[in-house]
């Protein structure tokens, strides 16, 4: 009896969710750039799961804390900011026991973390999945809803999803600790690397390296140098001390009209500085004797740092003597361009600190990004950052182990990367997003 013959079924496009993994399966094959990534598989998910938020997660740190480095459904500016060791919260549990967690009332949870920023109470249900790599984990897929509990299915789905971009992340090359060991042993030449640090200004920008600088160092070996040309060195030296107080009364406007007045209250000291009469005095008389500009301003800054330092130990004192021995570097480049110090434009600036030096100066040879090692620190920070407008990333761990001057780096004030020697495919993404923006009203 001959048996009746059976067409299987072909599953067409029609069922939503079938096409959203599909389509998460087709996208996360491709090669792209981390930022890429990171932007688009959080949405991707969200969507797929009917999730409120959804967060990723990449492991750090010498393979210790977890870094939110994806997000939708929170503020931007939780993205590498919010940061957990591993076993700590629902999220870092998750990769403690490299299984899945899930509830529905994540506050009641007895590893629960709260970040009041986030306003996490509204999304109570929670679900966290590990991302598991060659050896140990990588990161984390967090989803969030008000209400409606993960079935299993979407705690299947989440954990396969985990594994897609699991790929993505080990491509990215990610630098810590045990990575860089191993690093050393095999590389020789330029290599691609990426560096993670914390968003401040957002944005990307392509560059070549260059590191902040500031005038010739001090020394004494100069100090009894004579010029040939006090009456010149006068006249740049008031131009200098009028285009500096120009600038800063510039800055100061910029801020107010930023929300800065509290953060920038640093500016007006330098304004107080630059318009002091007996400051300005002394250092034309020293330029007038012959001194020279640069040797002139360097005798008021040590005269000034010596009182303070050695006689009066009055922080404030301290402070200001700081920030006149920053004018007096800015003057003497307004004054007479040390062309050691020059910077080449459109470069990512790389550095320990900014200063209002950098906005005096640095600023004038247009970077297109800044990038701040872990040393960075202070209030003034973030008020000089906002300042100087272009996208920005701190606390960049290893930042001069891995960076030289020279190399081209794509810095990601998005998500807190600074990628050294990035892919072609990735410079191009970067340009053609910029292109886009650009064409937008």
């Amino acid at each position: 009896m001959a048996r009746a013959l059976t067409r299987p079924r072909v599953h067409g496009r029609g069922n939503k969710r079938l096409d959203a993994i599909l389509d998460f399966a087709a996208f996360a094959a491709r090669p792209m750039p981390l930022f890429t990534l990171l932007d688009e598989a959080p949405r991707r998910i969200a969507a797929l799961l009917t999730a409120d938020v959804c967060s990723l997660y990449v492991v750090e740190g010498n393979e210790t804390e977890l870094v939110m480095r994806g997000n939708v459904g929170f503020p931007n500016a939780a993205i590498g900011q919010v940061r957990l060791r591993i076993g700590e919260g629902i999220t870092g549990e998750a990769l403690e026991y490299m299984r899945p967690i899930s509830t529905e009332t994540a506050e009641q949870h007895t590893a629960y973390r709260h970040f009041a920023e986030l306003r996490e109470e509204r999304f109570p249900v929670f679900l966290a999945v590990p991302i598991r790599g060659k050896v140990g984990p990588l990161g984390a897929l967090v989803v969030q809803r008000r209400e409606t509990p993960f079935a299993d299915g979407d705690i299947e789905v989440l954990t396969l999803m985990g594994a897609l971009i699991a790929a993505g992340i080990r491509h990215a090359e990610l630098a810590d600790e045990a990575r860089e060991r191993r690093a050393r042993r095999v590389t020789t030449g330029a290599r691609k690397v990426t560096l993670t640090g914390r968003p401040a200004l957002v944005g990307r920008a392509l560059g070549t390296v260059a590191a902040l600088r500031r005038p010739r160092a001090r020394a004494g070996d100069r100090s009894h140098a004579v010029s040939s040309d006090a009456s010149a060195d006068v006249s740049r030296l008031r131009g200098a001390f009028d285009t500096a107080g120009k600038a800063i009364r510039g800055l100061r406007e910029r801020a107010h009209a930023l929300g800065l007045d509290r953060d920038a209250e640093f500016l007006a000291t330098y304004g107080e500085i630059v318009e002091e009469t007996r400051f300005r005095q002394r250092a034309t008389e020293l330029a007038a004797g012959g001194a020279g500009v640069a040797q002139a301003l360097s005798r008021v800054a040590r005269d000034v740092t010596r009182t303070a330092v050695s006689v009066t130990r009055d922080p404030f004192m301290e402070e200001r003597a700081r920030d006149i021995e920053d004018l007096c570097d800015a003057l003497t480049m307004l004054a007479d361009v040390d062309k050691a110090s020059v910077l080449p434009s459109k470069a990512i600036l790389l550095g320990d600190t900014l200063t209002v030096f950098d906005l005096l100066i640095s600023a004038r040879f247009q970077p297109a990004g800044v990038a701040l090692s872990e040393r960075a620190t202070g209030t003034r920070m973030r008020a000089l950052l906002k300042l100087m407008n272009v996208p920005s990333v701190t606390d960049v761990e290893g930042l001069f182990r891995w960076v030289s001057d020279g190399d081209i780096a794509l810095l990601d004030g998005d998500h807190g990367l600074l990628v050294i020697n990035p892919s072609k495919a990735e410079m191009a993404t970067v340009r053609e997003n910029r292109k886009t923006r650009e064409r937008l009203p």
